[in-house]
């Protein structure tokens, strides 16, 4: 699985100061550690760029490459900041994202033909969110067809189911198994096509000391279905572990779980309850709330 970076992220208030003060230590020290962790692409959040877009963007590229030679993942909404870090890219990088809204379609998928770079396409449309497995697959074909259009071939588009919070009151366990049927399918609808979630996005709202297990659980379930890559923590080694198939018994009591077999949990440790607990609430067996491990 490709593992893109998510710690250089503007929400980050350490990241956010650094790039307001053009401050490059703390910038090149999440940039090294994640390359150490195993990371195959760094991401570069840098929100909306409102203010000196160009500027900003190229001195967040400048001060990573100068550190790094692995690819970028660029992740604004301002096609102009884009285009002015494309330009700025060492290696052949990632523009995440866009998506089916007709404003992105047309800003941000020809900045791809035209810098011969890989793209990040989202489900999301100018309606909104699509609720089911169908309405994301109907508005993701959509968007691919545009992108080829373009010129554009499948194999240089990634496409996000978006993962929401499974917190969510009522929704976010439907979402969560949207989301696992869209990854197990969209290949042998869209063929050639690569896959990618934001991973930290499932556990947004939960307990944070209860959050990894959420991303490493949801990971692994993912994974099953055939994930191609993921942006997520290369620093929780945890993650990285299940990922290179460290911790088999692990994965197969989540698989298990998800088969609905049963599961003696007086047989097991108390991490393997915990993943086995995680995942009865992720495959909507168990109702979340932030108790769910007691």
């Amino acid at each position: 699985m490709i593992i893109i970076g998510e710690n250089i992220h503007v929400i980050a208030e350490a990241v956010n100061q650094a790039i307001k003060v053009r401050d490059s230590n703390p910038i090149q020290d999440l940039a090294r550690g994640q390359v150490q962790a195993g990371a195959d692409y760094l991401d570069l959040n840098l929100g909306p760029l409102t203010k000196n877009p160009q500027e900003t963007i190229q001195w967040a590229i400048s001060t990573v490459q100068d550190v790094t030679d692995l690819p970028l993942s660029l992740d604004t909404m301002n096609p102009i900041a884009m285009e002015a870090g494309l330009l700025l890219c060492n290696k052949r990088s990632l523009i995440n994202s866009a998506s089916g809204k007709k404003d992105s379609k047309e800003q941000m998928l020809p900045l791809a033909k035209k810098y011969d770079c890989d793209v990040v396409v989202s489900v999301i449309n100018d309606s909104g969110m699509p609720p089911d497995v169908e309405m994301k697959t109907e508005s993701i074909m959509d968007t691919v067809a545009y992108a080829n259009e373009l010129g554009i071939p499948n194999e240089d588009i990634w496409v996000d189911p978006i993962v929401l919070p499974v917190s969510t009151a009522g929704e976010g366990q439907r979402f969560a198994q949207a989301s696992l049927e869209f990854i197990k399918i969209i290949s042998e609808v869209l063929p050639g096509i690569k896959s990618t979630v934001g991973l930290s996005n499932i556990s947004n709202g939960a307990p944070k000391e209860l959050r990894p297990l959420l991303n490493r659980t949801y990971l692994v379930m993912l994974q099953r279905y055939g994930l191609y890559s993921t942006i997520a923590d290369p620093l929780d080694k945890e993650l990285m572990s299940l990922i290179r198939g460290e911790m088999p018994d692990v994965v197969n009591l989540i698989y298990k779980v998800m088969d609905g077999g049963e599961i003696d949990l007086s047989s097991l440790s108390q991490k393997e309850i915990h993943y086995v607990k995680t995942a009865r609430v992720l495959s909507g067996e168990v109702l979340y709330s932030d108790a769910w491990l007691e």
